[in-house]
């Protein structure tokens, strides 16, 4: 059994009524969606935690699909595009301000663009150009954007992106890196057919309509936002309520690092402490406010390639799977 937690009670109620909401999201979200429960879970956690997350698989996996409904359960400013090689700087980050131009002044318009929003998408993200990539980097390391000879503070939650490949270029490793859950989207197999095709045309219903159907082919009404940023925001500012990790598990966590870097899977420091918001992120989208062993799933998800997926599962899953044996009534 889980701890009691030692935070005041009427905190404790907050994190009970959060934890409602991300449970609400996940439970819609995978009404629509076959088989990815942990794929939204992981989206909901790296909100949480204020990280950023990458999908990664063949075209007409739901990776696009699976954002957009996310961005449409949580009350936020919200921006998305489509990447190429071609993409300029202005579609991203705004127009360049002609008034001030003339004025001698070099400055963008930002509203309503991507230095404005709380949560964004960027699908195909590692076909952009090194324009892009600088300050994409900047956003998202500092949450701050160059605006002429002003940096601008940017409101950034978390920025999602999708992949139809991991980058193998060296120009990218930088941006890569940044993306502390790596997600592998993938077709699903014959048994989930059928489901598949109920849920792909209450997907499509939901498209052309607004609305759409439930497993039992009832009508559902339109997207409701169920958390706002306001929200996470409260959360991320008393994240020092969650930080808190007994030495147990710490003594498990390194075990887990060096054996994971031990079979050649580079787990950097910076990385290794960051990992910790997203396991204390997992505690509060359950509604607890301690990590236990079963967080440390995160783990199947912090791979550099697809060759180490695999590795990463084999690593992880007895430690989690030897968790729920032992407390059942936690899964």
């Amino acid at each position: 059994m889980v701890a009691p937690p030692t935070t005041p009670r009427s905190f404790a109620i907050d994190v009970a009524r959060a934890s409602a909401a991300f449970q609400e999201l996940a439970r819609q979200m995978g009404a629509q969606f076959l088989d990815k429960q942990e794929i939204i879970r992981l989206m909901t956690v790296s909100a949480i935690a204020g990280e950023h997350m990458v999908i990664v698989g063949p075209p007409g996996t739901a990776k696009s699909a699976m954002i957009d409904m996310f961005s449409k359960l949580i009350d936020a400013k919200y921006f998305e595009y489509l990447l190429t090689r071609f993409t300029e700087p202005n579609e991203l980050f705004g127009p360049v301000d002609i008034v001030a131009f003339r004025e001698g002044r070099y400055t963008r318009r930002l509203e309503n663009m991507l230095p404005t929003a709380e949560v964004v998408f960027l699908d195909e993200i590692f076909k952009s150009n090194s324009a892009i990539l600088n300050s994409l980097l900047h956003v998202i390391n500092e949450r701050k954007f160059q605006n002429g000879p002003e940096v601008v503070p940017v409101p950034l939650i978390s920025l999602y992106a999708a992949s139809n490949e991991v980058p193998n270029d060296e120009n990218l490793a930088a941006m890569f890196d940044r993306f502390l859950v790596r997600v592998l989207s993938d077709n699903l197999d014959s048994y989930h057919f059928h489901e598949l095709m109920k849920k792909g045309i209450s997907l499509e219903l939901r498209k052309m309509t607004g609305r759409g159907v439930d497993s039992a082919g009832r009508p559902m009404g339109k997207l409701v936002p169920v958390i706002s940023a306001h929200d996470l925001r409260q959360i991320q500012q008393n994240y020092d309520k969650f930080m808190v990790f007994p030495e147990e598990f710490l003594t498990k966590y390194k075990g887990i690092i060096f054996q994971i870097r031990s079979e050649g899977i580079s787990v950097s420091d910076r990385r290794a402490v960051k990992l910790l918001k997203l396991f204390a992120a997992s505690a509060v989208f359950d509604g607890r406010t301690r990590v236990h062993d079963g967080d440390f799933f995160i783990l199947r998800h912090i791979w550099n390639n697809l060759d180490q997926v695999e590795l990463l599962e084999e690593i992880v899953n007895p430690i989690v799977d030897s968790y729920y044996r032992e407390h059942p009534d936690e899964r």
